[in-house]
């Protein structure tokens, strides 16, 4: 920003003076992708069963077996976070685990990244799951060798269950929004970018704000579905006011764009590859390569839609042929129409193959698109699983930022909460350690050739998150602070 004796003839008789001992000033740093209007709440209102709260299977019993007792019973027990890979049985739950501890109350429990749960024998009567259940379309109910459900229900099939779980109020919604801004502003995280929002949660973020207990930037996405119609419909509704390439509004709640979905999960070993899934490490789970979320060339028409029509649109991509066929689908969408400056993303992009990194290049340079917005906490966080499911080869693949600095790929980094914690100095840490939560030393799963230094890391937290919320010329920098500043405004 210039010397001290620059900086100091700024100063006036009102200025505050801080002696930061050395101490680094950091531009407020940014969140490209957590989703903040349902996590809040649940830090509220939903039982925690993720790691340390639950180290085990039999801890997460317990939790159960506490939250029936104060519900009473026949009340739904709902709890979330939990993470095979970091239970010390280092297995799956089942309904049975979870039977003795609540068999009065239905129980659903949410897998850290939400593509797959678990639910007791109570809750699978009452959604009618029985060994005659059919898989649904784009999901996975997993069965025991004489066919009866485990408990676990992975994508659309989680939806069996969830659909009798009675939904959050707008009251709870906009406490827990309130509650986590505060705990965004304790990281010194100023600003976010929330996937999937539906006109409900996007109203109560308006609320909150003009309350003044909204001290972050939301740039939303609208839920984009999964069929033409409902990309049409959205298109009508809400295309003329989600152009944040032409204005971001208040700059506080800003419609940004659309969040669409190409494939599930790597955690649940349902995100879409061209290989089979290994697991446990180094076996093969035959015949399993994924699926995709739902039928790839109606995703393709709408990212054709939504681009036409002026959108902003990012898409949930983890597997290797869902990456590419992300990437493939913005460059035919260019083609037919080359409209440069929407800055397409592709969401998670975890195993990225040298085709999608070329075509990211290439659509970035000519088009302003095809931007990957990562989260570099799933190599920390999500690790232990990850590198049982992914393999040692697709391992060393994860999260290739390295190779992105050397093919000039900017990326906005995420944390993807509740999926991981929200604060971006484990996400500037994972880019750099590329350690998993648990390890010893004694594996390195992941290893360092991909690793990044800090102040690269720093910058996809900062200033290239801000590009991919349209805000790079007011947020995202000390630069920037300071041109705001004089213009009166608030950074």
């Amino acid at each position: 920003m210039g010397t001290d004796a620059q900086i100091l003839r700024l100063a006036g008789p009102a200025t505050q003076r801080i002696d930061l001992r050395g101490r680094s000033v950091t531009p407020g740093l940014l969140d490209a992708h957590n989703h903040f209007s349902g996590g809040g709440g649940d830090r509220l209102f939903v039982v925690d069963v993720g790691y340390p709260a639950a180290k085990s299977i039999a801890d997460m019993a317990t939790a159960v077996a506490t939250q029936a007792r104060k519900l009473g019973a026949g009340a739904w027990v709902e709890g979330r976070g939990w993470d095979e890979g970091k239970f010390a049985e280092r297995r799956l739950p089942t309904a049975k685990d979870l039977d003795t501890a609540s068999p009065d109350n239905p129980v659903w429990l949410q897998q850290t990244t939400g593509h797959y749960g678990v639910a007791n024998s109570v809750a699978l009567a009452k959604a009618g799951i029985t060994k005659d259940t059919r898989d649904p379309p784009n999901g996975t109910i997993d069965r025991n060798p004489d066919g009866t459900p485990t408990g676990i229900l992975k994508e659309s099939a989680q939806g069996l269950v969830r659909r009798l779980i009675p939904g959050r109020s707008m009251q709870q919604t906009e406490a827990g929004m309130r509650d986590l801004a505060q705990a965004f502003a304790a990281e010194g995280m100023t600003g976010l970018k929330d996937p999937g929002m539906n006109g409900a949660a996007f109203d109560a973020y308006k609320r909150v704000a003009a309350e003044g207990k909204l001290p972050v930037r939301v740039f939303a996405l609208w839920r984009g579905g999964s069929t033409a119609a409902s990309a049409r419909a959205l298109i009508a509704e809400r295309a003329a006011t989600t152009r944040p390439y032409e204005s971001t509004g208040d700059d506080h709640v800003i419609a940004g764009g659309v969040k669409l979905y190409m494939d599930g999960s790597g955690g649940a070993r349902t995100a879409w590859l061209y290989d089979d899934w290994n697991k446990n490490g180094t076996e093969i789970d035959v015949g399993n390569k994924g699926y995709p979320a739902s039928n790839p060339d109606t995703i393709r028409a709408m990212i054709r839609l939504f681009h036409d029509a002026g959108m902003h649109v990012s898409v949930h991509s983890i597997g290797d042929q869902a990456i590419d066929y992300t990437v493939d689908s913005y460059a035919q969408a260019m083609a037919a129409n080359p409209k440069k400056g929407l800055r397409h993303g592709i969401i998670h992009v975890n195993i990225p193959s040298d085709h999608a990194i070329d075509a990211m290049a290439r659509l970035q340079h000519d088009f302003d698109a095809g931007y990957p917005e990562p989260s570099a906490t799933f190599a920390w966080w999500l690790g232990d699983t990850y590198a049982a499911n992914f393999g040692p080869a697709r391992s060393l693949r994860l999260n290739p930022f390295a190779t992105f600095v050397k093919r000039g790929i900017l990326w906005a980094n995420g944390s993807d909460f509740g999926v991981t914690p929200f604060a971006a100095r484990y996400g500037i840490w994972s880019a750099v350690a590329r350690q998993t939560l648990l390890s010893d030393g004694s594996t390195d799963p992941f290893g360092r050739k991909e690793s990044v230094d800090v102040h690269v890391a720093l910058r996809a937290v900062t200033i290239w998150a801000a590009r991919q919320m349209f805000m790079e010329q007011k947020i995202g920098s000390i630069d920037n602070i300071e041109k705001l500043a004089h213009a009166g405004y608030a950074a």
